[in-house]
């Protein structure tokens, strides 16, 4: 009976419930940009993996990303890899370096043997880590899913804003967890 009254009490105060939540859930994330974070552990929040063919979409959303009030650190191969070093080089370097892998599946990626390398320096680098790899799927049938992927659920870039909007709150979530559990250890 005592769980029927509690169901009743919230029932009817659903609305009320509802707003505290939503008002506390700020307060009780960590705070990512914090100077101790783990966050700042690596050079990048964010390694985007994609075909040359992708540039201009890609560039898109590293903008999207980078302008966010969190000011997200993404790894952008033609922009941040230093000029005269070795192409696989730069790729582990930037796989190593970032906490979270952006993998835009693309007819293109499928295509390029450097984005499959990526793709397997990164399941490599965390096989299982939840959230650090993000798959994209743009263009691409479900049945051509990479098999190296498919333990992994994917976001399927229909509308570009939701799917950017979709990445950036992965990779949020990804770094509250990071620090949550940075936390623990700590305690």
């Amino acid at each position: 009976s005592s769980s029927s009254s509690s169901a009743k009490s919230s029932s009817s105060s659903g609305t009320s419930l509802a707003t505290s939540s939503i008002s506390l859930s700020p307060v009780s994330a960590p705070d990512i940009s914090a100077s101790d974070s783990p966050r700042w552990d690596k050079s990048y929040d964010v390694c985007i993996c994609h075909s040359e063919g992708d540039l201009e979409l890609v560039e898109e959303l590293v903008s999207y990303l980078e302008g966010q009030p969190e000011s997200f650190r993404c790894f952008l191969q033609l922009r941040d890899a230093a000029a005269g070093s070795a192409v696989v080089t730069e790729l582990c370097h930037a796989v190593q370096n970032s906490h979270c892998w952006v993998m835009l599946i693309t007819p293109g990626f499928l295509q390029d043997p450097w984005c499959r390398y990526q793709m397997h320096q990164a399941l490599a680098e965390a096989p299982m880590a939840n959230g650090r790899t993000i798959p994209v799927l743009k263009d691409v049938d479900r049945k051509d899913y990479p098999r190296e992927l498919r333990n992994i659920y994917y976001i399927y870039m229909a509308l570009k804003e939701k799917s950017f909007r979709q990445i950036r709150d992965t990779v949020m979530r990804y770094l509250q967890e990071l620090c949550r559990t940075s936390t623990k250890a700590m305690e």
